[in-house]
């Protein structure tokens, strides 16, 4: 068994009282919570009320946890996207249906996250940077090389101003690997890395399950990017791929969990990837960071799937050897 910690990403947990969350997880075994900026915290509130943040680490420490990274992905999604009418989904219902106002919102909390950070002792944030050419993907209507180019350039000149509040506060942002965002594969994540001139406030989240059913071999990104020095989070999530010859791997506009797909989120354990080797290569590169369990399963019940997917993540990790295990092979 290894060292490290478990946490719980509250994404889909936020629907909770932020005390009853951390009494689930707790009751789940899990060691801490990489926090989710929405629902059941309110990063306006953590930005402005010292108070508030004091309550927050004060709820935690009474269920024995602790907060390694929060999560702004739905905010940052709204930072990069061209106008959507489903971000009216993720921004506040003020603003819903005026696009400028929504990116204007998202650029503000972005920095305002840093901040929220400190206060907190996080050096982490995970998240999306959202992407004006995810609707490009397939080219057709020909999409030109210009066009992709301009996008890239357009998250770089998006972000960079974000990036650096967050180097104001020492806080690196960890970008979610993901369909939907500018880097959703290996070389569209070597080509933003690249765009950012490896700088190094911004790095990566490291999620499996998004890299799996794209047919991306989920511990040879991470060897890559680790080798790099820009995975910064890791992210324990599953899925399985079950094509059967009329199921394909773009879901057919059919909801998640549905079993006519070609591929679902599972959780941990019941799905395709390999996690022993993502942990060799974790320890081969000392990542000594947390376990984030990203729990999602329209299958499962949530507390029995969550309770479960904890124990599978510390029976999955072990600690790296310190001893070659044929030195004792000597007579001396």
């Amino acid at each position: 068994m290894g060292k490290r910690l478990v946490t719980l990403t509250t994404c889909q947990w936020a629907d909770l009282p932020f005390e009853e969350l951390c009494k689930t997880a707790k009751q789940m075994g899990y060691d801490g919570l990489e926090i989710a900026t929405w629902g059941n915290f309110d990063l306006d509130r953590a930005y402005e009320d010292d108070k508030y943040v004091e309550d927050i680490l004060a709820t935690l420490k009474k269920y024995g946890l602790v907060c390694k990274a929060l999560a702004t992905h739905i905010i940052g999604q709204c930072v990069g996207d061209a106008p959507d009418p489903r971000l009216n989904n993720f921004a506040p219902s003020r603003l819903a249906d005026k696009p400028d106002e929504i990116r204007a919102w998202a650029i503000a909390s972005m920095k305002k996250a840093p901040a929220v950070a400190a206060k907190m002792g996080v050096k982490v944030i995970t998240g999306f940077t959202g992407s004006p050419i995810w609707r490009y993907l397939y080219s057709f209507p020909q999409t030109p090389e210009s066009m992709v180019e301009a996008g890239f350039d357009e998250i770089v000149a998006l972000w960079t101003p974000i990036l650096d509040e967050f180097d104001k506060y020492g806080v690196k942002f960890a970008l979610e690997v993901h369909p939907g965002e500018i880097a959703f594969d290996y070389y569209s994540t070597l080509k933003l890395l690249e765009k950012f001139n490896w700088r190094e406030t911004f790095g990566l989240n490291f999620d499996p399950s998004h890299l799996l059913w794209q047919g991306v071999t989920p511990h040879l990104f991470l060897k890559d990017f680790m080798e790099k020095g820009r995975v910064y989070h890791v992210h324990m999530k599953d899925a399985a791929v079950t094509l059967d010859g009329r199921t394909g791997l773009l879901g057919s506009h059919i909801d998640f969990g549905d079993l006519r797909r070609g591929w679902n989120f599972r959780s941990l354990g019941h799905g395709g990837v390999n996690f022993e080797e993502i942990i060799r290569v974790l320890n081969a590169y000392g990542y000594d960071g947390p376990l984030s369990v990203e729990w999602e399963d329209s299958g499962m019940e949530r507390i029995a799937g969550g309770t479960e997917a904890c124990a599978f993540v510390r029976k999955v990790d072990f600690a790296p050897s310190d001893v070659k295990f044929d030195d004792a092979i000597a007579n001396k």
